[in-house]
């Protein structure tokens, strides 16, 4: 299993951008292809001093290969393309193995 990581820093205006990551960025990222589990965590504290994110979503594909799919169809592009206009300049994008260490 892999994910995509999308690290977003504060937003200068949070109402704005939970609006817009809430009501059309979420939905057009449900529609990707192949993707078995979207999970988003708002950040709101850091071990010893200010947190400098704001919010982690987690997107979950079975492999590298449904990833790629995903980001390639017109979904993927869709939801790439909203999230570089309305966050380009605060997100940090990865892509993660998932590790089971039970």
């Amino acid at each position: 299993m892999v994910k995509l990581i999308a690290l977003y820093k504060k937003p200068s205006d949070v109402q704005a951008f939970d609006e817009h990551y809430n009501n059309k960025h979420t939905p057009l990222v449900k529609k990707m292809p192949g993707l078995k589990k979207l999970e988003v965590s708002k950040i709101t504290s850091a071990i010893g001093g200010e947190a400098k994110f704001y919010l982690l979503a987690e997107m979950y594909f079975e492999n590298e290969d449904a990833l790629n799919a995903a980001m390639a169809s017109p979904e993927g592009k869709a939801a790439g393309k909203d999230v570089m206009d309305f966050a380009g300049d605060i997100v940090q994008m990865m892509v993660a193995e998932v590790v089971d260490n039970e």
